[in-house]
């Protein structure tokens, strides 16, 4: 494992890792990868406030974010279904 600290492409500052998921095979998988940049001279630039509302959730004003209902617990087919 490199022990090197990553750096931005466009500017060289170095930059943070953090850790990302995507789901494989029905587990999700941490992924490391680099962080923004925080240099606010270079283009790549990522303000603070940016990122702490992308990682919470937050979404711009006039957005709507898709509400999806909970999966059912395991083993849980929904109702019984009833005899008439």
């Amino acid at each position: 494992m490199g022990s090197e600290q990553p750096v931005c492409p466009v500017c060289g500052q170095p930059v943070d890792m953090v850790v990302r998921r995507h789901k494989t095979l029905g587990a999700w998988v941490p992924v490391w990868v680099h962080g923004p940049c925080r240099n606010p001279k270079c283009e790549e630039y990522v303000a603070s406030e940016a990122v702490e509302a992308r990682d919470s959730g937050a979404t711009r004003a006039g957005e709507e974010t898709p509400v999806r209902e909970p999966a059912p617990a395991r083993g849980d087919t929904g109702p019984a279904p009833t005899r008439h």
